[in-house]
């Protein structure tokens, strides 16, 4: 933990941008640092999708996690996709606690 503030990094599909700003404001006004998203690829942010683009956010995802004190999923409706599965099982295995939107 960072001083007083607990660091939370926020993971789920982009597809879901109002529920993450959402949660970003919910989390910091509780008193957290929150760590987001830079691009939301599925909500229109096309730059996501040149060429080794995806695979740097998901690579530079995984540093906002390990810099994390815990995550926060955003799984509107229950739905987590395969890379959100896989930053789950990545803070897991590195003893960061995850918690869920739903």
């Amino acid at each position: 933990m960072v001083g007083k503030y607990k660091v939370i990094t926020l993971c789920g599909s982009t597809k879901f941008k109002e529920q993450y700003l959402e949660a970003q404001k919910r989390l910091t006004l509780e008193g957290n640092i929150v760590i987001s998203v830079g691009l939301f690829g599925h909500s229109g942010d096309d730059e996501v999708w040149t060429e080794g683009t995806k695979a740097m956010l998901d690579d530079m995802h995984k540093r906002k996690i390990d810099m994390a004190d815990e995550i926060f999923v955003i799984n509107v409706g229950g739905y987590i996709g395969e890379s959100t599965r896989g930053e789950i099982a990545y803070a897991e295995s590195n003893g960061i606690p995850v918690k869920y939107l739903e």
